[in-house]
């Protein structure tokens, strides 16, 4: 005989919740932001740092590796590009999960000075790898 636990089957229950307010949350942009042409939603990025260097990579799915731009000003990166729909206007979409539009990642960067070394798109991620000065 299996016993329940209800407090897991609760805690399971409200993670995917989360989960899905999460997916909601970077497939809709604000209008306002989109409207004057800013950036409707931000690339899931994981950030490793090493002894050398900080590494960075972004999910961009789709995006082309020539149209994205990447800046920093020392203290942080900024990643921007664009992500548009592949459907021709006679297409019927079923669905779109994979975010599109304009949009721009600011990364805070841990304190120290870095020079971007690397800058490749592999795997449908880009791949930034600052060196530490």
């Amino acid at each position: 005989m299996t016993s329940r636990n209800p407090g897991a089957e609760m805690l399971a229950e409200a993670l995917e919740l989360l989960r899905q307010a999460d997916r909601l949350h970077r497939h809709f942009c604000d209008l306002n932001e989109a409207a004057a042409g800013g950036p409707c939603w931000e690339p899931p990025v994981d950030i490793i740092e090493n002894e050398r260097a900080v590494i960075i990579l972004a999910a961009l799915p789709g995006v082309a590796p020539d149209a994205v731009k990447v800046m920093t000003d020392g203290a942080s990166v900024r990643i921007v590009a664009e992500r548009r729909i592949h459907a021709g206007s006679s297409d019927f979409i079923h669905r779109l999960e994979i975010p599109h539009g304009r949009f721009e990642r600011r990364i805070e960067l841990p304190p120290g000075r870095y020079e971007v070394a690397g800058n490749e798109v592999a795997n449908g991620c880009l791949v930034l790898t600052l060196v530490k000065l």
